[in-house]
């Protein structure tokens, strides 16, 4: 089983800064691609970030291009996501997402087999 956590999460003001993190452990794990997806209340779940694991290659949402950047360091089993210029359309609970197989379209959620609990992140106005 793999386990995914999530950290980083946290109250900010608009125009601040915060870097997520997500350690990937469990059994031997070989990653195709990590990413970050976001809930806000009333609202439905949505692709922030993603990247593949061997070449780097990186893929955003057009509301975050510019402000987010996704990273990952395959010696920790460790992805990032630095935020920032955040804004309270932000705020949301920010899953990491993990699949060990390649997939073709990873901005949707059904390519990532693993889930971390999420981390909330609060930006106010």
């Amino acid at each position: 089983q793999v386990q995914l956590v999530e950290s980083g999460g946290g109250l900010v003001q608009a125009g601040g800064s915060l870097r997520l993190s997500c350690a990937a452990s469990g059994r031997t794990f070989s990653s195709a691609a990590m990413g970050w997806f976001r809930q806000a209340p009333g609202k439905e779940r949505e692709f922030v970030a993603t990247i593949t694991w061997r070449t780097g290659r990186t893929t955003y949402t057009d509301s975050v291009k510019g402000r987010f950047t996704i990273s990952r360091d395959n010696a920790k089993n460790t992805l990032y996501l630095q935020m920032n210029n955040l804004k309270p359309d932000d705020t949301a609970v920010y899953y990491c997402v993990a699949s060990g197989t390649w997939k073709t379209d990873w901005l949707t959620g059904r390519s990532y087999e693993y889930w971390g609990q999420g981390t909330q992140v609060t930006v106010s106005s």
